[in-house]
């Protein structure tokens, strides 16, 4: 190949809880980087795929090749020896980058880990379409609302004393077990975390094992309470309860998602962190989000799509605390150099990381300079226009917003800015 810098053009996915038309970031994006794409103003725009997955393959902009195809034929230029050997295929991005604009709560899921993943593609390869584990992060674009985790346990004790319908799906009994046995102060992985998460998971379980009738009936009386006695929620969760409900009535996902797990604000810029085996959901915002390259999806609520409630009671991690625990850290990355500003977010996988640099309102012709990457990496543009290009390179390439490229290891790369707007980009990569 004659250059590992190449522009590619990336599908989309039109969801039922995307934003509507041009409203939407993906929209936007695929229309500016793709003149042939035509937002549809009536239409969601749900989900921007970057990468290598089958279903929604990116494509090479001057060519039409796809980038799978680009890789398989090109392996070692493109992916590396040290990637290909790591994670086993020639023809495969370890990660899968994405662009999601959010109308609607998106459903309350939870995602296998790879030994769970490779069991259930097994036995049900229609609702299991990888063997792969599905970890994934979150960077808000603009303010974000989620669901994530498990709140602490005497939060959720507090709830299911003081709201009546919650209890009476629970059960005395159960109840009154959680209430005795929970210890909220354990020590992680100490015998009294351990009888924690089985007592969340017990009451989890009755929850999402109640009938639909049962949960239909003290849903629309949750609501109504929501109304009459809000002080028993808090301003806060009244209205969400409330909001949802328009969304999705009478839901099981009111308790499973509003009562029981953390409710998360992110600013633009910040971010949050999902293992496999935790539950979380998205309400409202425009992300960046970035997981190992799978589709493998276990539903709980908020969705009209197959419910697997047997195996999301078994699989999940129950983990439970504050919604601190998902923020992540920011860090310096001294690999780039020059103009501008980078952050790194670097989870606790191997599977990819996530570099954000913005140039803030910085003068026409402001550079930023990047050292060589071990790996294969995909860049976008979220805001403003510049230039990237291979240092030392006489050839530029535009970058507007919208416009997404690969790069394959070891190339120094380059970006300029365009104007004395902010200029931003979001850059997955891999390191073996």
């Amino acid at each position: 190949m004659s250059s590992g810098l190449f522009q590619i053009h990336c599908g989309y996915q039109n969801y039922g809880w995307g934003k509507i038309g041009s409203t939407s970031a993906v929209a936007r994006f695929a229309a500016q980087s793709d003149k042939a794409v035509k937002i549809d103003e009536t239409k969601p725009y749900a989900e921007l795929w970057m990468g290598t997955h089958p279903s929604v393959p990116s494509i090479k902009s001057s060519t039409g090749e796809k980038l799978r195809d680009l890789i398989k034929a090109h392996p070692q230029e493109l992916l590396g020896k040290e990637i290909i050997e790591k994670f086993g295929s020639n023809e495969e991005l370890p990660f899968l980058f994405k662009v999601l604009s959010i109308e609607k709560v998106l459903s309350i899921q939870a995602h296998p880990d790879k030994e769970l993943g490779k069991k259930l593609h097994f036995v049900d390869p229609k609702n299991y379409p990888d063997d792969n584990h599905k970890p994934e992060m979150a960077i808000a674009v603009t303010e974000f609302e989620g669901f994530c985790g498990f709140k602490p346990l005497e939060a959720i004790n507090e709830l299911l004393e003081k709201i009546p319908e919650f209890k009476e799906i629970i059960g005395d009994e159960i109840s009154i077990e959680f209430a005795k046995g929970i210890k909220p102060n354990a020590e992680i992985n100490s015998l009294e975390d351990s009888n924690n998460r089985k007592l969340l998971q017990k009451l989890f379980g009755k929850l999402m094992n109640t009938s639909e009738d049962i949960i239909t009936e003290k849903a629309k009386s949750l609501v109504k309470r929501t109304h009459s006695q809000p002080e028993l929620f808090g301003e806060s969760l009244a209205k969400l309860i409330q909001n949802l409900n328009e969304q999705f009535p009478n839901d099981i996902g009111l308790f499973c998602g509003c009562l029981l797990l953390n409710h998360c604000k992110l600013k633009a810029g910040e971010a949050m962190f999902l293992q496999a085996k935790d539950p979380h959901a998205y309400i409202s915002g425009d992300i960046i989000e970035c997981m190992a390259a799978s589709d493998n999806v276990v539903r709980a609520g908020f969705t009209p799509k197959f419910k697997d409630v047997k195996n999301l009671v078994e699989m999940l991690t129950y983990s439970y605390g504050g919604v601190e625990k998902q923020i992540m850290e920011k860090l310096n990355f001294p690999r780039s150099h020059g103009d501008g500003i980078s952050v790194l977010y670097d989870p606790p996988i191997a599977e990819f990381a996530v570099l954000q640099t913005q140039f803030k309102k910085t003068p026409k012709g402001s550079i930023r300079t990047f050292d060589k990457f071990k790996g294969p990496s995909i860049l976008i543009v979220t805001k403003g226009d510049g230039f990237i290009q291979i240092k030392n390179d006489s050839t530029k390439l535009k970058a507007n917003e919208g416009f997404t490229f690969f790069i394959a290891p070891g190339i120094e790369i380059e970006l300029t800015s365009n104007d004395d707007e902010e200029f931003t980009t979001y850059r997955a990569f891999v390191e073996a």
